[in-house]
């Protein structure tokens, strides 16, 4: 929450429980086995199996001037234990750590976007990328949170790949899930 911004609370928690702003069939999605859909103004990804939503997580996309690019696409690379060559974590000369990174754009200029973990700030705020949850990572890197719980960028990174990737191996996707990416991210007022 920031300084502005209202943040509505229900009544009950377990109304919400399973929360999505996604729909629960996408038709684009009925003939893929498994398929993703980004919404960036909701700021959210659903993964589709056949058309039906399995799982859906919040995702954090590119700010302002690092916009993430939209359309059709597939993921054509994973790598479990990813880390930028571009930046560095903040006040810290190391390697921004994108972790269980999967591939799905390069732009002319050579430049790749992934879906990886990070810490999410509940706004856009990538460079490009779309990041997910990895408390794990999070905890490694910057000591919190105390008791590591969301693991979204591990969970998608296993729906789309499977589990048994050895780690450090960075490899290409012959049938990488494809995807849309829609919408536009919300800008700060």
């Amino acid at each position: 929450v920031r300084p502005g911004v209202a943040l509505k609370v229900p009544q009950h928690i377990e109304d919400v429980a399973y929360f999505t702003p996604l729909p629960r069939h996408y038709p684009p999605a009925e003939f893929e086995e498994r398929f993703l859909l980004i919404d960036l103004s909701e700021q959210f990804l659903g993964a589709y199996e056949f058309g039906a939503l399995r799982f859906s997580m919040p995702v954090a996309s590119g700010e302002p001037g690092n916009k993430t690019p939209t359309g059709e696409f597939r993921l054509t690379m994973a790598h479990r234990d990813h880390k930028s060559t571009l930046y560095t974590i903040e006040d810290r000369d190391l390697p921004y750590p994108m972790t269980y990174a999967l591939l799905f754009h390069v732009n002319k200029q050579g430049i790749a976007y992934w879906i990886h973990g990070r810490d999410l700030p509940g706004y856009p705020v990538s460079h490009g990328c779309i990041g997910l949850y990895d408390e794990v990572m999070q905890k490694q890197y910057y000591g919190t949170p105390n008791q590591p719980e969301l693991q979204d960028a591990k969970r998608l990174y296993e729906w789309a790949v499977g589990s048994q990737e050895a780690v450090g191996v960075r490899r290409p996707l012959k049938d990488g899930p494809p995807g849309h990416i829609i919408g536009a991210a919300p800008t700060p007022e």
